[in-house]
């Protein structure tokens, strides 16, 4: 309805704040009387905590206190935890080992915190945390899944003998067996999905205030879903009552899932700002983001699949080994297993499919959820598998994915999930018109004449959003349910406000959420505000990751504005005597539908908070809520293709086109929604070509700089196209699939497959970089 409502390409309202310096985030937060907090980190990957002296720290100007972590369980401040219980396949919970938010006697990982200094300003903090003396017992340390796995290895935490978090698997393993026994064709790879750091452009941050008056505690921080924040600090980790405790995520400069959690310099602020009776702030470096961030993807798989003679898949057997640092985070135990091995079936049809994973502590730093979550890793595997599979039997990648897609929906897989709606067929048709396929051999000829390899690679993602429902989910072992509330209040003079518990940390709520209310009401998205982030405003919402904010956040809203429309409707019907049924919303005015009678909309408003003539037994008022619990997954899905030129004296791989046709439903705004793909696709070709963390042996992170650790620059991805086909989700009532993670999701096996193609040589990894590619050019090994 209308210039700005669904469908329409509306300028972000929230830009002009960000563009002009005027954004409100956590580390701008200043208070009276606030101090500075700075942690003292341990330099070992695997030590024990023989003593610590902070005299020196103390004596040092502006220094308020030293405080360690035997003083945080002295306290009896909770250990962080895992939400998410996952049972082995033989039954057995998972083994969490005890995570303190600072280490009272054995650290794990480069990095840890064993205590932490509060000062007047951040520099005296500072100096004063490198006068603090820490005496460790260093401990032998484990950094990979086969050192850890050893014989010989190091255990990390009592509770986890061999250092198995747990041996989970899915699947029909007997049927996948007899899949293989008949098979005319096998493919097996061995396959690693390397370990990312997410880079957020705004490092964590977080501001704790004691108020010794009401004895309550208010937090603001970089946080992805405050209301969760709220209730693991005050169910798990004893900091305060949850009606004490506020949290406020003001403005937050990217999160891509490393800022769902909650972190141990969250806890240690507020139980540190309780103690010392004033404000403390804390406010990362981007070597302690390194460092202390929750780090994405790192996984090794063995993965064989079965052909039939015809070259249709019969089935899929995956054994996959997941690193999960030192420590358990948040949603760690599900990325790995519900968030990866049930979306192994992929685009296609595989009868049968059984998928192991083991996870496994190691002395890096903890691993959890990062743009995508399982999604990413699931794909890489099964495209790079059907690439290879396509190449071995000498036929067209394109041919060997058409004849395995799914056509016919709902499509029950044989691990869990059952996708609702789709054409893949038609995303295919789409990415080959746009990438001019028939003319690819010409091109690559013309690059060979100028001394250049070129090659030509393939991906159909498909992803699992929206994460649901609750019950669902539930029964697989989520502490939370998935569902999301809202709030729409109309206000006496017609604008509206919009309170919601998803969390935008750059998706562009504010815009896409009033653009819903303007196609509803006809009204303009400036008379609309959009409230988020803070829980002594918001009722309780499950935040913002796994691309849910449209799907499930907007169904709350539209369950809302459901009831606020009825209400408004019988008003304007009983003000201008007519029957309710015969009122119509067009242009910001209630309408009779056959005369010229008609109210605008603030005048509705209005007279529902005068109160002076409503409807008999109407309460005064225009504000209602809904809480939305989605009935599916949705499954947003598309093909990629990558086209790359290499240098085959230097190893520099260049991309030279990136077609991405991509279903994500209904688009509430298109430009944001191509703004989403265009940084999700930029993360995965960094993951493909240029990212990847390294540890030494002994648990030094190699890469804790952008010195060393290489991200994307716009000089290193080209002009993306991007394509839309649309298959409605049948599953909420607006349609929407999601977007916001597909671009991470389906570009890294498309860069590889290209790259595989252009130098004809199928072992590389993740990152692609220019000594990996120039050792399998000329057939040495690569120094990684």
């Amino acid at each position: 309805m209308g210039m700005e409502g669904i469908g329409q390409r509306v300028v972000r309202k929230e830009d002009k704040r960000f563009i002009t310096g005027k954004g409100k985030y956590t580390d701008d937060v200043k208070l009276v009387g606030m101090t500075h907090a700075h942690f003292v980190r341990s330099p070992h990957a695997h030590a024990k905590v023989v003593s610590i002296d902070s005299a020196a720290a103390l004596a040092m100007p502006g220094v308020i206190a030293v405080l360690t972590g035997a003083e945080l369980v002295a306290d009896r401040i909770g250990n962080l935890i895992c939400g998410w219980m996952v049972h082995s396949k033989d039954g057995s919970p998972m083994k969490m080992g005890a995570y303190p938010a600072m280490a009272p006697e054995t650290v794990r990982y480069v990095g840890q915190a064993v205590a932490v200094v509060i000062a007047e300003t951040k520099n005296q903090a500072r100096d004063a945390a490198e006068a603090v003396t820490v005496e460790y017992e260093e401990l032998p340390a484990a950094t990979t899944v086969a050192a850890a796995l050893a014989s010989d290895a190091p255990q990390l935490h009592p509770e986890a003998p061999g250092n198995r978090v747990y041996e989970w698997s899915i699947g029909d393993k007997a049927a996948t067996e007899t899949a293989f026994s008949g098979a005319a064709h096998v493919v097996s790879m061995d396959i690693t999905n390397n370990r990312l750091v997410p880079n957020p452009m705004e490092p964590r941050s977080a501001v704790a205030n004691y108020d010794s008056g009401d004895d309550a505690l208010t937090l603001w921080t970089t946080s992805q879903n405050p209301h969760v924040a709220r209730l693991v600090l005050s169910a798990f980790y004893n900091i305060a009552p949850e009606h004490k405790l506020r949290v406020i995520a003001p403005d937050v400069g990217g999160g891509f899932g490393s800022k769902i959690y909650i972190y141990p310099e969250e806890i240690v602020c507020l139980w540190a700002s309780r103690k010392v009776n004033r404000p403390i702030k804390w406010t990362s470096d981007r070597t302690e983001a390194f460092l202390t961030d929750a780090h994405g993807r790192d996984h090794v798989s063995k993965a064989e699949m079965a052909f039939d003679a015809d070259h249709k898949i019969l089935g899929l057997r995956v054994h996959t080994y997941a690193n999960f640092g030192a420590y358990m985070s948040l949603f760690s135990s599900s990325v790995p297993t519900y968030l990866y091995a049930t979306l192994l079936s992929g685009q296609y049809v595989i009868p049968a499919i059984y998928a192991e994973v083991d996870g496994v502590y190691t002395n890096t730093v903890p691993v959890d959820a990062y743009r995508g979550a399982g999604r990413p890793e699931a794909t890489y595997l099964l495209e790079r598998m059907m690439e290879t599979a396509a190449r071995q039997f000498g036929l067209d990648p394109v041919d060997l994915r058409r004849k395995n897609f799914i056509t016919s929906f709902p499509y029950q897989t044989p691990v869990i999930m059952t996708y609702d709606a789709g054409d893949y067929n038609a995303s295919l048709d789409a990415a080959l018109k746009a990438i001019d396929y028939a003319g690819f051999p010409a091109r690559k000829a013309a690059a060979a004449a100028r001394g250049k390899l070129r090659g030509i690679g393939f991906s159909c993602y498909i992803e699992a959003c929206g994460i649901a429902p609750s019950k669902a989910v539930g029964s697989l072992g989520a502490g939370v349910g998935l569902w999301e509330s809202a709030e729409v209040r109309v206000n006496p003079v017609g604008t509206v406000e919009v309170l919601t518990g998803s969390h935008s940390h750059g998706q562009g709520h504010e815009t896409t959420f009033a653009q819903l209310i303007s196609e509803r009401l006809g009204i303009g998205i400036d008379q609309v505000s959009i409230v988020h982030g803070d829980t002594d405003k918001v009722q309780f919402g499950m935040g913002t990751y796994g691309s849910r904010s449209g799907a499930v956040g907007m169904s709350a809203i539209v369950k809302a504005m459901d009831k606020v429309e009825a209400k408004a409707r019988k008003i304007a019907a009983h003000l201008m005597e007519a029957a309710e049924g015969d009122i119509v919303i067009e242009g910001g005015e209630f309408k009779v539908a056959g005369t010229d009678k008609k109210m605008p909309f603030a005048l509705v408003a209005l007279a529902a908070y005068t109160g002076h003539n409503l409807p008999d037994g109407m309460e005064p008022g225009l504000k209602e809520g809904a809480f939305y619990d989605p009935t599916n997954f949705t499954f947003p899905a598309g093909t990629y293709v990558c086209e790359v030129e290499i240098d085959a004296d230097t190893g520099k791989t260049e991309v030279v086109n990136f077609v991405a046709a991509d279903d994500f439903g209904r688009m509430i705004n298109p430009m944001i929604v191509e703004g989403q793909v265009h940084g999700g696709l930029a993360q995965g070709i960094g993951q493909a070509l240029l990212e990847g963390t390294v540890y030494s042996d002994d648990g030094q992170l190699m890469t804790a700089s952008y010195m060393d650790y290489c991200m994307p620059r716009a000089d290193d991805l080209p002009s993306f196209d991007l394509h839309h086909t649309t298959t409605l989700c049948p599953g909420n009532p607006l349609g929407i699939k999601g977007c916001g993670e597909a671009g991470a999701i389906g570009s890294p096996p498309a860069v590889i497959n290209a790259i595989t193609d252009a130098i004809g040589h199928n072992d590389m990894s993740m990152p692609a970089t220019p000594a990996k590619v120039w050792a399998a050019i000329h057939g040495r090994a690569a120094a990684e």
